[in-house]
């Protein structure tokens, strides 16, 4: 069964960094685009980043341009979404999704995911 483990997260000052991972499991990590949404209280789940499955191409919501940076590591099947300068309104569930190539070439909808992990917390302070 392949599916998708989240590690990271946490709680930091406004200005500091975090970073989340994600690792897939049981399946080709090539064969999926992945990307990161959130969901903060109240609110609905929303695209945040995402990379290709040939990792030639990343794209990101524009609240998190410059700050964020997504990356692919085929050696650990992980996507890693590195995360500075954070800002309060950056609190949120973070989830990693998957999007197989037979369906999608990004993740950048909930259409596009097969997969979703289980989410992780984020809170920024200011």
């Amino acid at each position: 069964q392949v599916q998708l483990v989240e590690s990271g997260g946490g709680s930091a000052q406004a200005g500091g960094s975090l970073t989340l991972s994600c690792s897939l499991a049981g399946g080709v990590f090539s064969n999926y685009a992945m990307g990161w949404f959130r969901q903060a209280p109240g609110r609905g789940r929303e695209f945040v980043a995402q990379a290709s499955w040939s990792g030639g191409s990343t794209f990101y919501t524009d609240s998190v341009k410059g700050r964020f940076t997504i990356s692919r590591d085929n050696a650990k099947n992980a996507v890693i979404l590195q995360m500075n300068n954070l800002k309060p309104e950056d609190t949120a569930v973070y989830y990693c999704a998957a999007g197989s190539k037979e369906n999608t070439i990004m993740v950048v909808t909930e259409v596009d995911v097969d997969l979703w992990g289980q989410g992780t917390q984020v809170t920024v302070s200011s």
